[in-house]
């Protein structure tokens, strides 16, 4: 399987199993927008790619470890401000 065919089909599921958290917790927002800001800051100005708000969304779910992973792997974020971000997705 291609690369770009096996990434496609994991953010297609990840915003599958992700919009059910869209509607079911639209007030906890701003949580996430403080995950993704943390790593704007890292990033300098940029905006923060899909993958790092992807990964945010998951920290939202509470699965701390995979938000880590999304945003040091998929996100270019280090490791020190990934933990600090997933940390404050969930609160």
């Amino acid at each position: 399987m291609r690369t770009t065919t096996r990434i496609a089909g994991v953010l297609t599921g990840l915003t599958l199993a992700l919009g059910g958290v869209a509607f079911t917790a639209p007030a906890a927002h701003a949580d996430v927008t403080a995950c993704i800001n943390q790593v704007e800051r890292e990033l300098q100005g940029g905006e923060a790619p899909d993958s790092v708000r992807m990964a945010c969304y998951v920290g939202l779910t509470g699965d701390h470890a995979k938000c880590v992973t999304g945003l040091t792997e998929g996100g270019g974020v280090t490791d020190g401000t990934a933990v600090t971000a997933c940390r404050v997705a969930p609160e």
